[in-house]
């Protein structure tokens, strides 16, 4: 079935893009985060709270150090190139893994050689502050990659001005293709807390304020096609200008002094290095690259990129996760097989220092015997929403039943509902994952409050509250998780799929009775889809990001910018019908929309994170 694309969205605590020929009027709602995904009016969009929202999830989830770290220096003298810098002459670290007699903690040290092909353009004139005044850097149209230098607090709006505050436009796009950019301020000197953002005509799209530790910052996007994106430098802690098309709209002076930047397209074409390891089936890899390097990428035994990132998106990683996070880039991969695996470093320059960590499951390692439980909760709950990261408190849930008459069915209805939903929720994260067979030691079990009594906050049980509105919660959302857990060490958590916006009268596209006509299965088509979006938010629970909307291979973990992908509806355009498909966890591109590359094997990373205590 081809991919009908109407918006994509990305995850919580990353930043968002639309694609050529998405609908910014229609954007789909099936997320694990409202905040930053796709906001209709992404300038109305409290970016103070995100930065907020993000450092206190950060500090949250903040792991101990590593204990006795096991020290590897890059072999390849400082200032070189040439040694390691292909898949094909890895540096292998003998010493590293999960195994009784290896050490699953590294301190890798290495050093890329500055590329002395990117060119460097002179200071910008003032005043540069406005979209419309912002500097061409010819990124993404007619160079790769660019270096210059500023100062913010030179023009007439810093101190030495009308005190509104100095900010710095550059102007970037992309053609007919999208383009991967980062971009990285240094400040040697002075006072400069530097704050990055990305924007359009419509508002704001990405932020950072601090890489890593350090005062300086780093932001990774991919532009659509066609599209024109401004890169504005300013300072921290948060500093955006009331009206980005009008200079001297900013709220004040904050901290001022020059900075250095850089601005990459794509992977480094300098100094590049790579480093080989051996995991087990079911290790759960974690590395962050803090100091000069900026982009990572995991590949697998065959060679293939399984995970790229130029950003530290761990905010959204579960508390309970013993996963490195900081600096400014962050990979988590999960090991299908036994093999030999490489992690490279592909863009930045100097010296740079990577926390490189391999655990077994969280369920592994559970007290012998331990089963993982998801609970689907029908009849309503109470829920601390601030889980989320969306503020909130204590919320009570409608249950699935208050909803039955905006289907059009009765209380009659809600058993071969429920069932309906039972049904899928087991086949996409039951046998769909037994089947895969790589691991023997698979064990979940899905309770329900219609035939179970409720289990919930007892070791090693999660949630999926299946019931509840927007208005009820608080959060513009249809499906949301409370994180994204590679290897599922947060094993008491929760999810919620909230029906008001899918139970709307026929219209909207995420609406369910939008679907419906002559000859659909109504309890079947809606049993399906609610059962899909349940096991959407628990895929995110279990370790997986969004997959890539645009490609032709529909899977579970697709993002909701398509509602009829995640309701499974055929080609016929209704949804309960012969021609419906069977919606799983699969293997696909992760979603370019979330500034990730790569291919992510869904299937792979919940099968993992299901196993019985050894």
């Amino acid at each position: 079935m081809a991919k009908r694309v109407l918006g994509i969205l990305t995850i919580a605590l990353l930043s968002s893009a639309l694609l050529s020929g998405q609908s910014s009027a229609a954007p789909g709602r099936i997320q694990p985060d409202p905040l930053l995904m796709f906001p209709q009016r992404p300038a109305t969009t409290d970016w103070a709270a995100v930065v907020r929202d993000r450092a206190a999830k950060t500090k949250a989830r903040v792991p101990v150090s590593a204990s006795n770290p096991l020290p590897y220096k890059e072999i390849e003298p400082p200032g070189n190139s040439g040694a390691n810098d292909s898949l094909a002459r890895p540096e292998h670290i003998a010493g590293f893994g999960t195994q009784r007699a290896k050490n699953s903690k590294v301190r890798l040290t290495g050093d890329l050689k500055p590329d002395a092909s990117i060119p460097t353009l002179p200071p910008a004139a003032e005043p540069n502050d406005a979209l419309g005044l912002a500097t061409e850097t010819g990124v993404g149209a007619t160079r790769r990659a660019v270096r210059t230098s500023g100062v913010i607090g030179d023009g007439p709006y810093g101190s030495a001005g009308d005190g509104t505050g100095d900010f710095d436009f550059y102007r970037l796009s992309a053609g007919t293709t999208p383009v991967t950019f980062s971009a990285r301020t240094r400040t040697p000197a002075g006072d400069l807390d530097t704050f990055l953002a990305l924007l359009d005509k419509d508002g704001v799209w990405a932020i950072n304020d601090n890489a890593g530790e350090s005062t300086d910052s780093t932001l990774a996007f991919t532009i659509p096609p066609g599209r024109e994106f401004f890169l504005m430098v300013g300072s921290g802690p948060f500093g955006i200008p009331a009206d980005p098309t009008k200079p001297g709209t900013g709220g004040g002076v904050l901290t001022e002094g020059p900075y250095d930047l850089a601005i990459t397209s794509g992977i480094g074409g300098g100094d590049l290095d790579y480093y080989s390891f051996d995991l087990r089936a079911g290790d759960v890899l974690g590395a962050s690259l803090a100091d000069g390097g900026t982009r990572l990428a995991v590949y697998d035994p065959a060679g293939r990129e399984v995970f790229g990132s130029s950003q530290d998106a761990t905010s959204i990683f579960s508390t309970d996760s013993p996963m490195p996070g900081g600096g400014n880039a962050v990979v988590d991969f999960v090991a299908p097989k036994e093999g030999r695996y490489q992690l490279g470093v592909e863009a930045g320059e100097g010296a740079y220092d990577i926390k490189l960590e391999a655990f077994r499951p969280g369920t592994e390692t559970a007290p012998r015997g331990s089963v993982h439980t998801i609970f689907l909760d029908f009849d309503g709950a109470r829920v601390n929403t601030s889980i989320f990261g969306t503020g909130g408190g204590l919320r009570d849930l409608s249950p699935l039943s208050s909803f039955l008459p905006r289907w059009g069915l009765t209380a009659r209805d809600e058993r071969a509902l429920t069932d309906a939903i039972i049904a899928t929720v087991k086949e996409n994260l039951g046998r769909d994952l037994a089947a895969k067979g790589t691991n023997p030691r698979f064990a979940l079990r899905v309770l329900n409050s219609r035939d179970h009594a409720d289990p919930w906050g007892q070791p090693n049980v999660s949630r999926v509250v299946v019931g509840g509105t927007t208005v009820e919660s608080g959060i513009m959302t249809i499906g949301i998780a409370q994180s994204i857990d590679a290897g599922n060490f947060g094993k008491e958590e929760t999810a919620l799929v909230l029906l008001d916006e899918i139970s709307a009268p026929t219209g909207p596209v995420w609406s369910l009775n939008t679907y419906l006509g002559k000859g659909s299965d109504k309890i079947a088509f809606i049993g399906r889809a609610v059962g899909n979006i349940t096991s959407h938010e628990a895929g995110h629970m279990s370790g997986s990001w969004h997959t890539d909307l645009t490609n032709a291979v529909p899977g579970i973990m697709d993002p909701g910018g398509d509602p009829a992908v995640m309701f499974a509806v055929g080609p016929d355009g209704r949804g309960g019908t012969a021609d419906d498909p069977d919606l799983d966890l699969v293997e696909e591109g992760i979603s370019p929309a979330e500034h990730f590359t790569g291919i992510e094997d869904t299937l792979n990373r919940s099968a993992w994170a299901f196993v019985r205590g050894a």
